[in-house]
């Protein structure tokens, strides 16, 4: 993965902008001064053991780095989607102790967010601590589309942090959210791009601007065309193929008059992938051949099938041998890579080769290559594959995501206008 840009001061985070960086935030000195990092570890979890520690990891150059100068860091995350109150399946103290272990510290965990623990844990905290507070989506606020709500509870966290205080936005897989410990606490704190959120951006440029080296190849799975629609027509003009595959190619199937049995398929974006053949056929490559089973089932009776001929009352999910081939070759070819979205239902064993083979293919490849984060990422992972074989694994498929189609991210946004 490549490392968080810290080594820099402003930094151009979009056309024209430039914002303030941890760099400039540690050449002002923070020993003594607390320091409220908004990180991004929501990391999955089976029950209370954390089955990729990925995001943890990535945010810990940024605290780090401040707990080496002095500060008095404050964590602010949230996990999962609690309903804006208190529920013990979304705490963050697995993810605290994770934290801890890495950095080789002991964690101060507050049981609330801006409430009596996180208020005592404000008058006690020592320079060079960590505090994690907990789940910020524990409090309706953070989430309200009301302005006034969210204004509130930022100015909570803020006076956490006191009036020398200020805010580092380093989680990069939540800065496309108006929320109000990503958008409104920038408002009220001096704030600074992390090294995590400058090194996406980077990235996230570096695939977006005239110089992506061609050929360039972009990977899309998941379920649905409608999640990806907007990428895929804003990035179609720039790139030389689209290779399609996840629950998502069925659609494209059907769209070509192909029956696709029981696979998932979105009648109403039918019309649309008819449009975009139309328009874009010989940039789209769809599986030649799919893994189809009888039931949506790891014990299921599987079958490998001509894309073409997925036999009724049977579902595809993955893609299968040759399509992974014939992907190899397109990608071998590629000079630049970006890759969201797994390629079938890897979690279950009998429909995880399509992914690894997709997965492998990139990381052999020469090509300037991006894993766009959330189930791709975990793919990666889960499937064994060497992380260094990529040149960046991102911390945030839907912000990527959002950059790409080019919206703003008002977690970005918000720091260029301080």
């Amino acid at each position: 993965m490549v490392a968080p840009v810290t080594d820099r001061g402003h930094h151009r985070a979009s056309e024209g902008e430039e914002v303030k960086t941890l760099k400039d935030l540690l050449a002002e000195g923070v020993a003594g001064r607390k320091v409220l990092v908004r990180a991004d570890l929501n990391v999955p979890l089976d029950g209370d053991k954390i089955t990729d520690d990925g995001r943890i990891r990535a945010a810990l150059p940024t605290i780090q780095s401040l707990v080496d100068a002095g500060a008095k860091v404050f964590v602010a995350s949230h996990l999962g989607r609690p309903k804006g109150e208190p529920d013990p399946e979304f705490s963050l103290k697995p993810v605290a102790h994770r934290l801890g272990e890495l950095l080789k510290l002991p964690i101060v965990v507050a049981i609330d967010t801006v409430g009596k623990s996180a208020q005592a844990a404000s008058e006690t905290v020592t320079d060079g601590s960590v505090t994690v507070l907990e789940n910020v989506r524990f409090d309706a606020r953070e989430t309200s589309k009301d302005d006034a709500e969210r204004a509130a509870f930022a100015a909570e966290l803020a006076a956490l942090v006191g009036p020398d205080g200020a805010f580092v936005s380093d989680g990069f897989g939540v800065v496309h959210r108006k929320q109000a410990s990503v958008y409104d606490i920038a408002q009220v704190l001096p704030a600074y791009a992390g090294g995590l959120v400058l090194a996406e951006l980077e990235v996230l440029r570096k695939l977006t601007g005239p110089d992506a080296e061609k050929p360039y190849a972009v990977v899309l799975g998941g379920s649905k065309v409608s999640d990806k629609l907007a990428v895929i027509e804003a990035l179609l003009p720039k790139v030389d193929y689209i290779i399609v595959g996840g629950g998502m190619c069925f659609t494209f199937l059907a769209a070509l008059g192909h029956g696709i049995g029981n696979s998932l398929l979105q009648e109403e974006m039918i019309e649309t992938c008819k449009q975009l053949i139309a328009a874009h056929g010989p940039k789209i490559h769809l599986p030649v051949d799919v893994v189809v089973a009888d039931k949506f089932d790891a014990a299921a009776e599987t079958r490998i099938v001509p894309a073409t001929q997925i036999p009724d009352g049977w579902l595809g999910l993955d893609i299968g041998p040759a399509s992974v081939e014939k992907f190899a070759a397109l990608l071998g070819e590629a000079r630049t890579v970006f890759w969201n979205g797994p390629m079938g239902v890897f979690e279950l064993a009998p429909f995880a080769n399509g992914t690894r083979g997709l997965a492998e293919a990139i990381a052999k490849s020469t090509a300037y290559s991006v894993v766009g984060g959330g189930d791709s990422a975990a793919a990666v992972r889960q499937l064994g594959i060497p992380e260094d074989g990529f040149s960046h694994i991102s911390t945030g498929g839907g912000a990527s995501l959002e950059y790409l189609e080019g919206k703003d991210l008002p977690g970005v946004t918000v720091l260029e206008a301080k």
